[in-house]
């Protein structure tokens, strides 16, 4: 079990809480303005297979871009309901304490820098579960 303060827990729930807010209202931002003019612009008027690739990168970027910002976010929600349950600052797969330190790097860290290493080891290229191991 973590060991950490009433005020170092209270200090990564205000750090949290204001993150997901920030990425909630920036993932709304992007959504509302997913059709924006510049891309409908260049999608309208695309007059060949190279103007449409570039048109195609323009939407491939902003997707990738909501679905990033959307993995941060859940991040974010499942830290705070650590935070909620007492597990927060607890290595999901060894128990062992996750650190001050890793956790003001990564305040969402779910693993300890032993563990996290060795996940990213066995699953290299394989999800999105891949916390720099700081």
């Amino acid at each position: 079990m973590a060991s950490l303060t009433p005020s170092e827990i209270a200090h990564f729930r205000d750090r949290l809480r204001a993150r997901d807010l920030e990425l909630r209202q920036t993932i709304h931002s992007a959504l509302v303005n997913a059709e924006d003019k510049t891309y409908a612009e260049v999608a309208g008027r695309v007059l060949d297979v190279a103007e449409q690739s570039v048109a195609d990168m323009f939407a491939d970027d902003k997707i990738l871009k909501i679905e990033k910002e959307v993995t941060e976010q859940t991040d974010v929600v499942a830290a705070l309901a650590r935070i909620s349950n007492g597990t927060y600052g607890t290595c999901l797969d060894c128990e062992d304490e996750i650190g001050v330190k890793r956790l003001e790097a990564y305040p969402t860290a779910k693993r300890c820098i032993r563990c996290q290493t060795h996940y990213e080891k066995q699953h290299r290229g394989i999800g999105r579960d891949t916390t720099p191991s700081i």
